[in-house]
């Protein structure tokens, strides 16, 4: 007697695997990430990154702060949720691409109502916007 639910879960993941395999091929092109020309300019020495970021509690805490608030507006875009907020000493510099100038704004506006005024270096970049048919 042939198993019914074996049969139905054999016949489910080889439909899975053909549709993942058709996929891959259909996008075979390697996708470069969006900033990478941002990350070049982050090799300078002078250059404020991620790894800098003190580990003492209170700039932890500024970081996540920042971070939450950022991430609490739904009206950003996933790259605005994505921004690099780093603290240090009591100051904060927000990095990475965003993709307009009112998000720019937006971001450096939480970040400054959370770490105080002057306390806020915005190093933001606009993204080109992706033309749809390419």
């Amino acid at each position: 007697m042939v198993n019914l639910k074996s049969c139905l879960q054999t016949v489910s993941l080889g439909t899975l695997l053909a549709m993942g395999s058709t996929l891959y091929a259909a996008d075979d092109k390697p996708v470069k990430p969006d900033n990478t020309k941002v990350n070049k300019q982050d090799r300078s020495d002078s250059a404020v990154t991620a790894d800098q970021q003190k580990m003492n509690a209170s700039d932890s805490e500024l970081a996540q702060k920042v971070r939450k608030a950022i991430v609490a507006d739904k009206s950003l875009s996933t790259y605005a949720h994505n921004v690099k907020v780093i603290a240090r000493d009591g100051m904060v510099t927000l990095k990475g691409p965003v993709r307009s100038a009112e998000e720019k704004t937006a971001i450096e506006a939480k970040a400054t109502e959370v770490a105080g005024t002057g306390k806020v270096t915005n190093e933001l970049t606009i993204a080109p916007k992706k033309d749809k048919t390419s």
